[in-house]
């Protein structure tokens, strides 16, 4: 039972409580304080030096022993005799001022919240999701005002989804623009220019190599954030990391980029294995593509109890400390900046699919230079 539970019986309980002291307190009074109330009216008294015949005895009763005596005194009236004084209007009213005053109190506590969760419930619907109704409980502490409050997240968190829409429709457009223009140029080029129809060709077949790519990454993104991860696996965690830095290396050698692998007996983790395997090689190309000719990428590997921790090390330039949480974001590429052709798309995959195996993943500024990414998995 929670508090509102409490708070209604609080209320009923009063007012049940006013009523029945009201009602005590009335009969005590009758009874005990106002007893000329209580007892019946005397006998008429005869004029003076007149004296008026006792009345006539009962029928089943003999004459009384006063009669008997003489005839002189009257007969007495009945010890427990109580004038019928009707219906108990005055409790019964006092009753119902009452309980009519708790009701509307009652009905005013408890209305006033929920039209504000009405016209609030109505504004978002109706699009507005600025609307907030927390600071309007006052100084509730129930579960209406937790609602309110609950009610407030829920708008906050609406809202931030629909920008990050918003955005996304906005920064997919814009990426979508840049391979079609070029796409567009190269074949007016092939009309104009027939003679250079075969490296016309190679361009129009690159640009659109890169609109699949896009694609693709924006089909992964979706199925991701709507909690499609594909089918669980056991997944040998050492091989796959072998996998990806085999390949870091292969790529990192034109530009001199050194890729290092540092790990013990790694456990098996439970998660689909495409998509692990290109969340962890999209951090590792990150790091790879931001690293300086002659630099190190260090990754490492090692389990902490129940979970266990990769860490990814470049000697980039690294990023601002105000950045460290946009990164992950879809299409944010440092102001604008990028290398290896990305599209800003790595780094959120990557952090998509590490929450839905209920991991985390984490960027932190690296002692000397460069950025660090750590990448938890439950074991």
């Amino acid at each position: 039972m929670g508090r509102l539970f409490w708070k209604f019986f609080l209320f009923i309980w009063l007012a049940q409580m006013a009523g029945v002291v009201g009602v005590g307190t009335y009969f005590w009074y009758e009874r005990d304080q106002a007893p000329q109330f209580a007892e019946g009216p005397p006998f008429d008294r005869p004029p003076d030096g007149e004296r008026r015949p006792p009345p006539p005895p009962r029928f089943g009763e003999g004459p009384s022993l006063a009669g008997q005596a003489g005839g002189e005194a009257h007969q007495a009236p009945p010890p427990n005799h109580r004038r019928d004084r009707g219906l108990p209007m005055v409790p019964i009213l006092s009753g119902l001022m009452v309980s009519l005053l708790s009701a509307l109190a009652l009905a005013w506590y408890f209305a006033r919240p929920i039209r504000q969760l009405r016209r609030a419930f109505d504004a978002a619907a109706g699009g507005d999701l600025g609307v907030r109704i927390g600071e309007g409980m006052g100084g509730r502490r129930d579960e209406l005002a937790d609602l309110g409050r609950d009610f407030d997240h829920m708008t906050e968190r609406l809202g931030h989804l629909v920008e990050g829409q918003k955005r996304l429709l906005h920064d997919v457009s814009h990426e979508m623009r840049s391979p079609l223009a070029r796409l567009q140029a190269a074949i007016g080029l092939a009309r104009q220019q027939p003679e250079h129809f075969d490296e016309t060709l190679a361009r129009i077949e690159r640009e659109g190599e890169r609109m699949d790519a896009l694609v693709d990454e924006l089909l992964t993104l979706s199925r991701l954030q709507a909690g499609v991860a594909g089918e669980l696996e056991d997944v040998d965690l050492q091989e796959l990391l072998e996998g990806i830095v085999e390949d870091a290396r292969f790529e990192g050698s034109a530009r001199q980029v050194s890729v290092e692998l540092s790990i013990a007996e790694l456990p098996t983790v439970r998660a689909n294995p495409a998509l692990l395997h290109r969340a962890i090689e999209n951090v590792v190309r990150n790091a790879l593509h931001h690293s300086p000719p002659g630099s190190t990428v260090r990754v490492t590997g090692r389990a902490e109890g129940r979970r266990l921790r990769l860490s990814i090390v470049d000697q980039g330039p690294g990023v601002p400390a105000e950045a460290l949480e946009k990164i992950f974001q879809p299409f944010y590429r440092g102001g604008g900046k990028t290398s290896g052709g990305g599209y800003g798309l790595g780094l959120a995959i990557a952090e998509r699919v590490i929450a839905a195996v209920d991991g985390q993943i984490q960027a932190k500024i690296a002692d000397a230079s460069g950025l660090v990414v750590n990448i938890d998995l439950p074991v």
